[in-house]
């Protein structure tokens, strides 16, 4: 795949949609409130562990944000989200809520931090009990909610239901309506999944209020927000101990530990050669092909912050 400079991504960038506007910068989206509306402009940052890598990832805003549309736009008959209208590729616009501070994190299979806390010797997470004998990337017996409170700085911590509901962090009324959400969202993302030979392994769904309703926001079923194994050759993979191919983040996150860093006091943060960065942008391109069943649309020759500038004004003119 011939992919432009470094220089094509958007690693920082400071719009002004409007005069009006306030501007959040997160880790990966720069998110500009201009009245009760949200305009989610998708960078080609990346993090894992809670910190920012140095070098921006070609595309992978566009990726995320076309991916994110995509399933918003799958699931709305059976979910109620914050998504309006994607003027740019890398941009969403949408309803100002009022954002719960955990993220429902629902597991169908042993993997990730669940497998990690597993192979350690835990056998609860989060609250939910997981029964013995299994190996990495095993199906477990039913899907399994494992929420985080959401950190505005630094780590998300594990937490139980019972503890979200005792210390008030979300009514009970709202949590129950999240949990039923969250099932029916990974039905759905399971099934969508299957239909393109993947496996849905685990992700997050985020949630909010808005006009006293309970919305999904932000992102689902990214591969930032998503892990997702091939489905070819699973079983057989598990029966025979060989890994699991997967398309997702993790493997920068197992780039990362093998270069010794965890987001831990003390560590530093490995620079990421050239050839590892095309890696991960074609295999972020690759997932999007195989979700959406759509060829992607590099936009070559284009200069993306003109282009984002001039396509969420012209939205925005035309909302007023």
């Amino acid at each position: 795949m011939n992919l432009p400079s470094e220089d094509y991504s958007i690693k920082e960038a400071s719009f002004l949609f409007d005069e009006s506007q306030k501007v959040y910068n997160g880790k990966v989206r720069d998110v500009y409130t201009i009245g009760d509306s949200l305009v989610m402009v998708a960078s080609d940052r990346i993090s894992a562990f809670d910190h920012i890598l140095p070098k921006a990832i070609p595309y992978k805003g566009q990726v995320l944000n076309q991916i994110a549309s995509y399933f918003l736009n799958a699931t709305s008959d059976i979910v109620p989200n914050w998504w309006v209208a994607s003027p740019d590729p890398n941009v969403s616009v949408g309803h100002q809520c009022e954002a719960q501070k955990v993220e429902m994190v629902i597991r169908g299979y042993l993997a990730g931090h669940a497998w990690r806390t597993y192979r350690d010797g835990g056998r609860v997470l989060c609250g939910v009990s997981l029964p013995e004998g299994l190996k990495e990337g095993d199906k477990l017996p039913s899907p399994i909610i494992t929420p985080a409170t959401k950190a505005e700085e630094g780590h998300d911590e594990d937490i139980s239901r019972e503890e979200i509901l005792a210390q008030g962090i979300v009514s009970e009324e709202d949590y129950v309506k999240m949990e039923e959400y969250t099932y029916a969202l990974f039905d759905r993302g399971t099934e969508m999944a299957k239909e393109r030979g993947l496996i849905l392994v685990d992700t997050k769904y985020e949630f909010g209020t808005y006009q006293g309703e309970v919305l999904l926001i932000d992102e689902i079923h990214t591969p930032d927000s998503s892990r997702y194994y091939y489905l070819d050759g699973y079983d057989e993979r598990q029966r025979t101990g060989e890994k699991q191919k997967q398309l997702s983040k993790e493997f920068v996150r197992e780039w990362l530990m093998a270069n010794g860093f965890q987001g831990k006091e003390g560590q530093v943060m490995p620079e990421m050669p050239n050839d590892f960065v095309w890696e991960i942008s074609k295999r972020y391109i690759e997932l999007y092909e195989l979700l959406t069943a759509k060829s992607f649309d590099k936009g070559e020759g284009q200069d993306i912050l003109q282009r984002i500038d001039a396509n969420v004004k012209h939205y925005l003119n035309h909302q007023k």
